[in-house]
């Protein structure tokens, strides 16, 4: 007997559906009607209130579609053009070499360093203590960009932060209201806003977790009001009425015209496509026309997806930090689409995956660092009581071989394939990683230094950074060499060569003069490129 779709789509969700666990809103939408809405799991563990299809949810950087909506809207208007340079709207951002439009912004090809990290780097929490304008006077401090506009996609919140402050600065009024008045009160969003003020109250909010170390879970709330490149909080019932206009735009008096601007992908200088649009990315899953973009804050998750051509969505909402709502999404769609697809899945489920034991030595031979070829950034693997573990970009995950040369990430919630060959005859390896069945980046294995004592002492020092307005201090400790932000926690930093260290987060690249003398140095992680520090001066 075939089990009816509802029941498939139930069965993905049987992990959290209990009533002591966070869970997920799901709306699934097929040619202009909810076909299947379900709560799954609680929206509050204190009170016992289970999740409901109106209950609140934050749905992180889902939220840039409607950001960048709301600035077409003001071009549509005539108060700006997409084209205008930043500076005429924010006059506190420096003239670059190059400038630096609004389309720039909207595509995520700015340069602009990611203003998230530049917080993170000079000690401020990601709390309610700073104003806008502090943070992009943080932004406008950077002296030099990530690579020239246009020229390169690099992800940035900074971007979506400043579309917000345009829109207020253009329209006279908060983003919050801006949305309300052009968006959501015409598509009948009656509990969807920009959360530009944390101590608000929220009916049905969803309240966000965090699994603990152990059984259970804990809170996992955002106290930061910034909004732009996130912070909306909504419901899929009213998403629903947001993927609706998509096929028959009633916004601002616009026709469908509207709707294929800020469906349309941008271009790099070079005429490549991108596959980025106004806050939507743009491709394709199992060979269907695909329009998407997930959300991840504190103890919120999200993911909504729409399918054009088969007029199908899924929005996908979570209060569990931990979960992965694009990949469920996806495999809803799996069950609804299944006889439309044109290509096979490339993603496997993790319990599809085999795992096998190899010898511990295989594991040894596969330690060490490897380098980025495309963005100079560092892995770090090592063998930890047996298991191979990976640290890279702050986050330490254990992968397990399904063959000698192929392995998976098994403690996170994406897939993560990992591909390992030997090119040369120097013993070294080639590290491919496939994330989510995507393109696969490729590192190469460094042959990693050892510094003695003395020179270890080199890099001793205070290093002042202009662009943070703060100071660094680099200490030895026995034989570690500690770099630590004053008043704040300390890193190891690790010799990969003389003058390349890594931390948990970053790269460094120590600068030498004539005498051999340390300087500088700059510092580079995933969304921050060269970011300059000098030593010898101090705030």
């Amino acid at each position: 007997m075939t089990l009816p779709l509802t029941t498939k789509v139930d069965a993905l969700f049987s992990e959290w559906d209990r009533p002591d666990s966070p869970g997920f809103a799901v709306a699934i939408i097929k040619d202009g009607e909810i076909v299947y809405k379900q709560g799954y799991g609680m929206a509050n563990l204190e009170h016992d209130i289970p999740i409901s299809s109106h209950s609140v949810f934050d749905i992180g950087s889902t939220s840039k579609q409607f950001t960048a909506t709301c600035i077409a809207l003001l071009a549509r208007q005539g108060k700006l053009t997409l084209d205008d340079e930043i500076q005429a709207y924010i006059s506190e951002m420096p003239r670059y070499e190059h400038p630096i439009t609004i389309r720039h912004l909207i595509h995520h090809t700015s340069g602009i360093r990611e203003y998230l990290n530049l917080m993170h780097l000079v000690g401020m929490r990601y709390e309610n203590e700073y104003s806008d304008d502090e943070i992009i006077n943080l932004i406008a401090r950077q002296k030099e960009l990530n690579f020239k506009p246009g020229d390169a996609f690099l992800y940035s919140n900074s971007g979506y932060l400043l579309l917000a402050e345009i829109v207020k600065r253009v329209s006279g009024t908060s983003l919050r209201a801006f949305a309300d008045k052009h968006i959501f009160t015409p598509l009948g969003m009656k509990t969807t806003h920009f959360h530009d003020d944390f101590t608000m109250i929220v009916k049905d909010r969803a309240t966000g977790y965090a699994p603990q170390s152990e059984d259970g879970f804990q809170i996992d709330m955002s106290l930061f009001d910034v909004v732009g490149d996130g912070c909306i909080y909504t419901t899929v019932q009213d998403l629903y009425h947001w993927d609706q206009n998509f096929y028959h735009n009633t916004l601002a008096g616009q026709g469908q015209d509207f709707i294929e601007e800020i469906i349309t992908p941008g271009a790099l200088n070079s005429g490549e496509s991108l596959d980025y649009a106004f806050g939507l990315f743009t491709g394709q899953y199992r060979g269907l026309k695909m329009l998407s973009h997930g959300g991840a804050w504190a103890g919120y998750r999200a993911e909504m997806l729409r399918f054009p051509e088969q007029h199908f969505s899924v929005i996908c909402l979570s209060n569990l930090g931990s979960t992965n709502p694009t990949r469920l999404a996806k495999q809803i769609a799996d069950i609804y689409l299944a006889s439309e697809f044109t290509e096979q899945k490339k993603e496997r489920r993790r319990s599809e995956v085999q795992f096998i034991t190899i010898p511990s030595t295989e594991l040894i031979d596969k330690a060490g660092y490897y380098r980025s070829a495309k963005t100079g950034l560092v892995c770090e693997l090592f063998v930890q009581d047996g298991t191979l573990m990976m640290e890279a970009f702050g986050i330490l995950s254990s992968i397990a071989p399904t063959s000698s040369n192929h392995f998976v990430v098994v403690d996170i919630p994406f897939q993560v394939d990992i591909e390992f060959e030997k090119l040369s005859s120097d013993g070294l390896l080639q590290m491919s990683i496939c994330i989510e069945g995507g393109e696969a980046e490729v590192y190469q294995q460094v042959n990693a230094v050892s510094l003695s004592s003395e020179q270890l002492q080199d890099f001793v020092g205070a290093y002042y950074c202009e662009e943070l307005d703060t100071t660094y201090d680099i200490i030895v400790e026995g034989e570690k060499l500690l770099l630590q932000q004053r008043n704040a926690t300390q890193e190891i930093l690790k010799p990969i060569t003389q003058d390349l260290l890594k931390s948990t987060y970053a790269i460094f690249h120590f600068i030498r003069d004539d005498h051999n003398q340390i300087t500088g140095f700059t510092l580079t992680e995933q969304r921050i490129k060269n970011l300059r520090f000098t030593k010898g001066l101090s705030t």
